[in-house]
């Protein structure tokens, strides 16, 4: 992911931000109608309330003149908090179906961001990321809508009103109100702001340190490493303690500013004002109208300079979110035309040229790489670490794209597929199942969604997995717990094949799926990956080459070339063959 310029954050967010709202017009329209309506109250306040002043001072005033502009400081007073409560509510539509609809489109975006992504990113940063930015949604909505556009209307109108009354005051609150709200807004983007940018930085990472030792729990326990964890946190809340208190400390002296300019620019217009009386040109009404009407300004004002932080917090906060959803997905579909698979799906494989390198690596990992796999063949995946097995896999499941060439299933280039058609063709078996904290129905199920609990029976019973699923207390229904782990290792081999064979998918792809396990477990795991591979086209990436003794065919690895390419028995007959020396390092190692 690309991180954007940081003095392009604000007109990124607020452009991000619209786009939501905009979705909703209708709420849009009427909450500014609402805003609109109780400011110009609010504004007209003080006009009012001078009015009454100098009806009650004028001898010669009648009393229904001042019972009429009492009437008319009420109504003015009443319409303000109606337009005020009624401009509440619609804003709680609005920013409530902004961040659920930010929430899911966040969540959809990071499912369905690159495998090299979610590899180099914390998931507790992440999600921090999301929640963060779909709260700062709230107080953008609040702040732009509620604070600054009434503060901004009210600015002008009350402006105006001094200006009729005087209009060297009316010069003095406008030079001092942009004053103010210059220097507001210079102090918070250019001072505060990046302080606060590296302060939510270190937040993220403060969640994702967290959520890394949390996770990894079972791991701090086993090295007795609880004490070494809290010292490695301690450090980096240490900073985000030190960034944190830097932007607190400057938003309070940014404060500070404008309260000061806040006092100079009072100083000037009521010192005007009582001047204006003190030289017989304005009479006390005209004193209470300027006094009423400041103390509305500096209201408005004093917003105006604490929601401009507000505003800028709350575009610090989304940033990293907007740049979330900056990122670029995996390719839906690589190549068009779009293409579909036949009808029957055999699981017929064909690398054709394929060529394919790591970002940043000086010299590509494979070049031209051709391999033909027929239909329902299983076929062994050896070689050393590093030599390009899992990557051929991913290739086939575009987690990686080919540089050059391409890759058929039956005979359709894959990069033509869309992505949810190309992975429904294939079951993968990791040699580290994960699965989710739901119950077991559930987690066998996800291959297939619309299964009832009879074809979930089914696969069970055929992946071994029946037996140790109906002795527990709450059968299919029990929960177990994040990431499987109340499950042993070959409990969740088996619950992982279950829900290979629901998917019933014509490529199968196995990673050692015994590799761990106990000789009991492994038996059992073994026995359910047979029945498993059974009219399948079958990719068993091997750790140990015991477990691929019996396949059809064997494809040696070696620096991304395959090397080696025939049965078990004809690569073991090979004097020279790099698959004949790995077996013998192997058989020598477990004789040692």
């Amino acid at each position: 992911m690309i991180r954007k310029s940081k003095s392009d954050a604000p007109r990124r967010v607020l452009t991000f931000t619209w786009r939501r709202w905009r979705q909703q017009p209708a709420r849009v329209v009427a909450l500014a109608a609402l805003v609109m309506l109780s400011t110009a109250a609010d504004v007209g306040f003080p006009v009012a309330t001078g009015h009454l002043i100098g009806t009650v001072s004028d001898t010669d005033a009648s009393s229904g003149a001042a019972w009429s502009a009492f009437a008319i400081m009420l109504a003015l007073a009443a319409l303000s908090v109606v337009a005020k409560i009624l401009s509440y509510f619609a804003i709680i539509g609005l920013t409530l179906n902004a961040m659920r609809g930010l929430l899911i489109d966040g969540f959809s975006r990071i499912q369905r961001l690159p495998n090299e992504w979610h590899s180099g990113n914390f998931a507790g940063a992440t999600v921090r990321k999301i929640t963060r930015g779909a709260w700062a949604l709230d107080d953008l909505g609040d702040t732009v809508f509620l604070a600054l556009l009434p503060a901004l209307l009210a600015l002008a109108g009350t402006t105006v009103t001094l200006a009729m009354f005087r209009p060297e005051l009316g010069v003095v609150a406008l030079v001092g109100s942009l004053l103010f709200t210059a220097v507001s807004a210079i102090l918070v983007t250019r001072w505060v702001a990046p302080a606060a940018s590296l302060s939510n930085a270190q937040d993220s990472r403060l969640s994702g340190a967290i959520a890394d030792a949390i996770t990894s729990n079972a791991v701090v326990k086993a090295h007795a490493a609880e004490a070494r964890e809290e010292n490695r946190l301690a450090k980096v809340a240490a900073k985000w303690r030190h960034r944190t208190r830097r932007t607190w400390r400057r938003g309070t002296v940014t404060g500070l500013i404008q309260d000061s300019i806040l006092w100079l620019l009072r100083a000037a217009v009521l010192g005007g004002a009582v001047l204006a009386w003190a030289r017989g040109i304005a009479g006390p009404g005209d004193v209470a109208f300027v006094v009423t009407a400041f103390a509305t300004l500096q209201a408005y004002l004093r917003s105006i300079g604490q929601e401009i932080r507000t505003l800028q917090q709350a575009i610090n906060d989304m940033e990293e979110l907007v740049d979330l959803m900056d990122a670029s997905p995996e390719a839906q579909v690589a190549r068009a035309p779009a293409q579909a698979l036949p009808g029957t799906r055999r699981g017929a494989l064909d690398f054709k040229e394929v060529s394919y390198g790591y970002a940043g690596a000086p010299t590509p990992l494979f070049t031209g790489l051709n391999v033909a796999i027929p239909a329902g063949q299983r076929v062994g995946l050896v070689g050393r670490s590093g030599s390009g097995k899992t990557t051929f896999v991913k290739l086939l499941q575009r987690l990686y794209l080919v540089t050059e060439g391409r890759i058929e299933m039956d005979g359709v280039d894959i990069a033509s597929l869309p992505l949810a058609d190309l992975r429904r063709s294939l079951a993968v078996v990791p040699q580290e199942p994960i699965l989710f904290h739901r119950n077991l129905a559930e987690n066998i199920a996800y291959a297939c969604p619309g299964a009832d609990m009879a074809a979930v029976r089914e696969a069970a019973a055929r992946a071994g997995a029946a037996e140790f699923i109906e002795a527990m207390p709450k059968g299919y229904g029990t929960l177990v717990g994040e990431r499987g782990v109340k499950l042993s290792g070959g409990e969740r081999q088996r619950v992982a094949i279950a829900r290979a064979f629901l998917s019933d998918a014509p490529v199968l792809v196995m990673d050692e799926a015994t590799s761990s396990l106990d000789s009991e477990s492994e038996a059992k795991v073994a026995a359910a990956a047979e029945r498993l591979m059974e009219g399948r086209t079958t990719l068993v990436i091997a750790h140990r080459l015991a477990t691929v003794a019996k396949l059809d065919r064997l494809l040696v690895f070696d620096k991304g070339r395959i090397v080696e390419d025939g049965t078990p028995e004809e690569l073991l007959a090979r004097e020279d063959g790099l698959y004949r020396a790995l077996h013998q390092r192997q058989a020598g190692a477990l004789a040692a």
